[in-house]
């Protein structure tokens, strides 16, 4: 399993309680660009979007930066930014929509990653952390450093 993009800012500024996996329908060349480690899950978000005609809302990938290939040659009209429909079971929207409805919860994106040879997503339910919490984490995480330093020591 090789990891294309880790949103490391997702972990710091919230809580994730629980974690689902979600293929991605992507384009030719953006999966190539993805494989090259151009991918950028900053300020990304997923979201659920009702469409019409449907009994169950879709989940979409927003705001993730995905460049074009660079041999891709002439592509009209794309856009790096747009809207990616996340491949998700029913039964985990169905869980999903009693979830979020919750007041300070929302679906985080967390990596990017390959597996079996398709391109997967992890994503997340997240609570906001207040800035007590992250004030927490990073005094634990200077603790960690001191003792991985002492014990290299000696």
């Amino acid at each position: 399993m090789k990891i294309y993009s880790e949103n490391k800012k997702a972990r710091f500024d919230y809580e994730i309680l629980a974690s689902y996996e979600a293929g991605i329908v992507l384009y030719g060349n953006e999966v190539k660009s993805i494989k090259t480690g151009h991918i950028s899950l900053k300020g990304a978000f997923v979201t659920l979007k009702q469409i019409q005609n449907k009994t169950l809302p879709e989940l979409y990938l927003i705001n993730c930066y995905i460049p074009l290939y660079k041999y891709a040659g002439k592509v009209n009209n794309y856009d790096p930014e747009r809207s990616r429909k996340l491949l998700i079971k029913s039964s985990e929207i169905k869980q999903l929509i009693g979830k979020i409805q919750e007041k300070g919860l929302t679906l985080v994106p967390i990596k990017v990653y390959n597996k079996n040879k398709l391109i997967k997503l992890n994503f997340g339910i997240g609570k906001g952390k207040k800035k007590i919490d992250k004030r927490e984490t990073i005094k634990k995480r200077e603790t960690d450093r001191k003792l991985q330093r002492i014990k290299k020591q000696y």
